[in-house]
């Protein structure tokens, strides 16, 4: 059984997805460590694992043009970008056995879906992320549905679909809205909430048909829609401990009211004001530990980070998604309300000593907002100069990580857009106005070209919170 903080059961075979624990200790000093993944996300991660007392240098595979210069000439705890994508993962696990990697960190969705974590144990690299065995809880939507029907985990009423006749046919008639999900990973776009049953036959068309999300859409899952506030849960686990952290408001929409085509996310706050001491600990009961215990009952130990996409419906809290790794751009938002060495906690996962890790939480409020490339989530441009007014992190108090960006050239210092949503500016405060007010504030003192942003992250989640303060 996992527990929050209790001493559990191992897998079946007493290993630690396929690795004795004995062989996956870590004793040195200092550790060289390679992160792999190039968003907003892996800048605030790295950043907080350079702060640990045991970082030695850091890799980033394949970074981006903010991490590039993170630490810069700092001999300390220099960073290093490789320009290895996180997909080569034959190239990764080269350069992690002939760069003295002690350490590797897999953050993004497709390497830990296609295995580099088993990759990289079987090499005798001990690295923080879950096996492909385990990633197929994101990997596959039906899997994570039929997981849940199993076990009795509350979701969302579903069928799933590989012949896009019957799915059609299925979607024509569901009472609306009805949801349409791709199975496999689409990069958070992969889910159509149709209006009209034109609209549900027409996702099913593009995904099964048209081939919209390539393999991914080849099998579908259509499903009930399901209203209340949406949450989303962080939690570190080591398979038998479980530690959630701070709950957080994504923004998925482009537009503001949630209008608009789906992102990877526009902003988030944290924590979630919606949800109360009584519906994370009704979220542990029903959700978080029977989702941990039933991949445990498969041969499917989860370790790593484990993010449970809620909804806390009328009825109860349900599962709209499990992803099998940090968030992006909840990490932005969340990681800088966790108190604690991110490389010790990483390394525990591995280890399974979680239970002994000091993690300690922020009664503070944090607010990432996202600047996006006009036009995203669909066509932009890119290679716009990026200006700030002076030193935007020191003179507003927030943080800046960057996601689609690049340097204007190797030797530069200046930044060019590279992606869709170029950087996050996360403001920590005392209450959640005050957050969301900073990092708006901070966001007025950059610029380029076509930048755009939502006007209203954290709304919703502001009028909640002075509703419960009277």
């Amino acid at each position: 059984m996992v527990s929050r903080r209790r001493r559990g059961t191992c897998g079946r075979d007493g290993t630690r997805n396929g690795i004795k624990s004995k062989e996956m200790q870590i004793t040195k000093d200092k550790l060289n460590i390679a992160v792999i993944g190039g968003g907003g996300r892996e800048h605030a991660i790295i950043r907080r694992l350079a702060q640990s007392r045991r970082a030695g240098k850091i890799y980033a595979l394949p970074g981006n043009g903010g991490i590039s210069r993170e630490h810069a000439g700092s001999d300390s705890c220099p960073v290093t970008c490789t320009g290895i994508a996180a997909t080569d993962l034959e190239k990764i696990v080269d350069f992690v056995l002939n760069n003295e990697i002690d350490f590797a960190a897999v953050i993004p969705d497709d390497p830990l879906v296609m295995g580099l974590c088993d990759m990289l144990r079987e090499k005798g690299i001990p690295c923080f992320g879950p096996s492909k065995a385990a990633a197929i809880i994101e990997g596959s939507k039906a899997f994570s549905k039929e997981l849940m029907k199993k076990y009795g985990i509350p979701t969302a009423e579903y069928k799933v679909f590989s012949d896009a006749d019957a799915a059609a046919e299925y979607a024509a008639h569901h009472s609306l809205p009805v949801v349409v999900k791709a199975d496999g990973l689409a990069l958070g776009k992969g889910v159509i909430i149709a209006k009209t049953h034109e609209e549900a036959v027409e996702a099913v068309n593009d995904m099964m048909r048209c081939g919209k999300f390539g393999r991914s859409g080849a099998t579908v899952v259509v499903e009930e829609f399901l209203t209340g506030p949406e949450v989303s849960v962080l939690a570190f686990t080591d398979g038998k401990t479980v530690v959630p952290l701070p709950s957080s408001m994504d923004h998925k929409r482009a537009g503001d009211g949630d209008t608009g085509l789906n992102t990877g996310g526009m902003g988030v706050i944290a924590p979630n004001p919606f949800y109360t001491k009584a519906a994370a600990e009704q979220v542990m009961q029903s959700i978080i530990l029977p989702t941990l215990n039933a991949m445990n009952a498969e041969g499917r130990t989860f370790r790593g980070c484990l993010y449970f996409g809620l909804m806390l419906t009328p009825n109860g809290p349900r599962v709209i998604e499990y992803n099998c790794r940090f968030g992006d751009p909840e990490t932005q938002a969340v990681l800088p309300l966790v108190e604690g060495d991110l490389l010790e906690i990483m390394i525990a996962t591995q280890a399974g000593t979680l239970d002994k890790c000091e993690i300690k939480l922020s009664d503070k409020s944090s607010c990432c907002l996202v600047l996006a490339s006009g036009g995203y989530p669909e066509k932009y441009e890119k290679g716009k100069l990026i200006t700030f007014d002076g030193d935007v992190e020191a003179d507003c108090g927030v943080c800046i990580f960057h996601a689609g960006t690049k340097l204007r050239t190797p030797d530069s210092s200046e930044f060019v857009t590279s992606g869709g949503r170029v950087l996050g500016i996360t403001a920590v405060r005392d209450t959640l106005e005050e957050a969301v007010r900073a990092a708006y504030a901070a966001a007025e003192r950059v610029h380029f070209d076509g930048k755009y942003s939502r006007s209203d992250i954290g709304l919703s989640a502001l009028r909640e919170s002075r509703l419960k303060n009277g």
